[in-house]
C-alpha cells in the first residue's frame, strides 16, 4: 500500500482522467467553489478535485486508486442536504453521482422501480404516474434531491407520516465500498433472512462507500384526496389538533404545519391566498378509497374546529390542492425575503408535546435576540424551525449557532431526537454525545468500520471523534476540525 497523500498530485490526477476522462474532473477554484457547501451554510470546505462518473464501474475504479494512495473522499449528490453531509472535510475528492441518471427498469407488477443514484426524486414518480403509481418519500426538495441523497440522510417529507421515510421504500442497493469492491445488499423481495444491511446503509449519511443503484418500493396512487387548510388564531390551537386527529385512529396522509412568520413570507413571495393575519395554518391531506372519504374530511373538519381552528377551506379541484402543496413546499424558498441569511434545524419531538418545543423555540429566539420560523411536519413531530440571521454580524452568527444548539437541546428533553430527516453531517455532530451514551457511539463506530475499516468514506461526519469536534464560527470560510 502507498502512503497517504496530504494533497492531490499531478500523478494522481493524471490516472483519474485516464479512468473518467477530463470532462468528468473539474479542478478549477472557480468551478469547485459551486460545491463548497450544501443547504447547511453555516460552513464551507472546496475540496481539490470533484470527480462526476458516469457508471458503478467507473467509480468501483477510482475508489481502487484512492484505496491504494488511502485517500479519503466525500459522496455528493444535489447538494440539497440541510445537515452538511456532504462537506469535504479532510477529504480532497468529491465523488458526484448526478450524472448515474438512468431508471434501469419499472416492474409495475411487483410495484418497483430500479434506478441510479442520480436520479431526481420526482423523476422516479414521474416515470410511473401515468400507470397510477408513486413513490411515497417526497422531500420539499423532491424537484432536484436524488435518490442516492435520499438514502445517505434517510430522507423523509409531508407524507411520511402514513407512508413513512426513505428506508422503508427501498429494497435493495448496489453499494461500492471504499476499496472499490461492489455489493449487492437486500433484493427485489420485501421480506429477506439474515440481517438488515440495507437498513445500515440508508441514513447512514455516505459513510460505507457510495451507493449506485437502488430497487425502489412503488405505491398505488390513492383513488382519491381530501386536502384541506386549517386557519387558527395560535400555533398552541394547532397542535391541539393534531393530536385530536390522531388519537381519533385517523392517519392522514400529510399534517404540515406554518406559522405567521412563514405565511406571510409565502404569501408575500407567491400570492398563494394564505391569511396573513393567522397565527398558524394546517395543511391536511386525507387518502385512500373515495367510498366513505368526505365522511372522514366531515369529522377531521369537526376535530379541528372543536381544537379551535377558525377557519377550514376544502381544495375544490386539483388545482387547489396543487396551489397548497406549492404554498408548503416553497416555504423555505420564501424565507429568503425575511433575512440575508438562514438556517433550517431538524429535530423531532413526539407530537403531543410540540406545543411544549414551540414555546421554547419562543424563547430561545428571544433570548438570542433572533426571529424564528416554523415549518414541520406536525403529524410526526418533526420540526423545521428556520433561525434567521445575517452572516456579516458575526454576532448574529455566533447566536444563530447557539439558538440551534439549544433548539436540539430542547428536543431531547422533551423526549425526541436529534434529527428526523436532515442527518447529523456537520451541523449536529457535536450534539451525538447529549442523545447516545460512549458506549453506543463505540458501537456505531464499530458498525461503520464493518464497511470502512479507514474510515475514508466521508470522515469526520455523523460520529464525533474523542477529543474533536467541527468548530463553525463564520459562515464563508473553510471548515476547521
Amino acid at each position: 500500500m502507498e502512503s497517504a497523500q496530504a494533497s492531490i498530485d499531478h500523478r494522481i490526477t493524471a490516472q483519474l482522467t485516464e479512468i473518467l476522462g477530463a470532462d468528468a474532473i473539474v479542478s478549477r477554484p472557480t468551478e469547485l467553489k459551486v460545491y463548497e457547501c450544501d443547504g447547511w451554510t453555516m460552513a464551507k470546505s472546496i475540496p481539490d478535485l470533484l470527480l462526476r462518473p458516469r457508471t458503478t464501474a467507473e467509480v468501483s475504479a477510482v475508489l481502487k486508486l484512492l484505496d491504494r494512495y488511502q485517500i479519503p473522499f466525500v459522496p455528493r449528490g444535489a447538494g440539497t442536504g440541510l445537515s452538511g453531509g456532504c462537506l469535504p472535510l479532510n477529504a480532497p475528492i468529491m465523488i458526484c453521482t448526478s450524472r448515474m441518471n438512468h431508471i434501469l427498469g419499472i416492474d409495475l407488477a411487483n410495484r418497483r422501480i430500479e434506478v441510479e443514484s442520480g436520479v431526481v426524486n420526482l423523476n422516479v414518480t414521474n416515470a410511473v404516474k401515468a400507470h397510477g403509481y408513486f413513490y411515497a418519500p417526497d422531500p420539499s426538495s423532491q424537484s432536484a434531491c436524488t435518490i442516492g441523497g435520499n438514502i445517505a440522510e434517510n430522507s423523509g417529507g409531508p407524507h411520511t407520516l402514513k407512508y413513512g421515510v426513505t428506508t422503508n421504500h427501498v429494497l435493495g442497493l448496489e453499494i461500492v465500498l471504499p476499496d472499490g469492491e461492489i455489493a449487492e445488499l437486500g433484493g427485489p423481495l420485501e421480506e429477506l433472512c439474515g440481517y438488515d444491511l440495507v437498513g445500515a446503509i440508508v441514513g447512514a449519511e455516505g459513510t460505507a462507500g457510495i451507493v449506485t443503484r437502488a430497487t425502489l418500493k412503488l405505491s398505488r396512487e390513492p383513488e382519491a384526496h381530501r386536502t384541506m387548510l386549517a386557519v387558527f388564531a395560535e400555533v398552541a390551537a394547532a397542535t391541539r389538533a393534531v393530536s385530536a386527529i390522531i388519537a381519533h385512529g385517523i392517519i392522514p396522509g400529510a399534517i404540515e404545519m406554518m406559522d405567521q412568520l412563514i405565511i406571510r413570507a409565502v404569501e408575500d413571495a407567491f400570492k398563494v391566498g394564505l391569511p396573513t393575519d393567522a397565527g398558524a395554518v394546517l395543511i391536511i391531506e386525507l387518502d385512500g378509497l373515495a367510498a366513505g372519504m368526505d365522511d372522514q374530511a366531515a369529522r377531521v373538519s369537526e376535530l379541528v374546529r372543536d381544537s379551535g381552528a377558525r377557519e377550514i377551506r376544502l381544495a375544490r379541484d386539483e388545482r387547489e390542492r396543487t396551489m397548497l402543496w406549492k404554498a408548503r413546499k416553497r416555504a423555505f424558498g420564501a424565507v429568503g425575503r425575511l433575512a440575508p441569511n438562514y438556517a433550517t434545524h431538524d429535530g423531532v419531538v413526539p407530537r403531543t408535546r410540540l406545543p411544549d418545543i414551540l414555546q421554547r423555540i419562543t424563547a430561545i429566539g428571544a433570548r438570542h435576540q433572533l426571529a424564528i420560523g416554523n415549518v414541520f411536519h406536525a403529524g410526526d413531530g418533526n420540526i423545521h424551525p428556520i433561525v434567521l440571521y445575517d452572516e456579516r454580524d458575526p454576532g448574529q452568527v455566533g447566536r444563530a449557532i447557539a439558538a440551534g444548539h439549544d433548539i436540539l437541546t430542547a428536543c431531547l428533553e422533551l423526549g425526541g431526537s436529534l434529527t428526523g430527516e436532515h442527518g447529523i453531517g456537520v451541523e449536529k455532530i457535536n450534539e451525538m454525545p447529549l442523545l447516545f451514551a460512549p458506549d453506543d457511539l463505540l458501537v456505531m463506530s464499530e458498525l461503520r468500520r464493518v464497511f470502512d475499516p479507514d474510515e475514508r468514506s466521508n470522515p469526520n461526519k455523523v460520529i464525533p471523534r474523542p477529543g474533536g469536534c467541527v468548530e463553525i464560527k463564520m459562515p464563508r470560510r473553510q471548515a476547521n476540525l
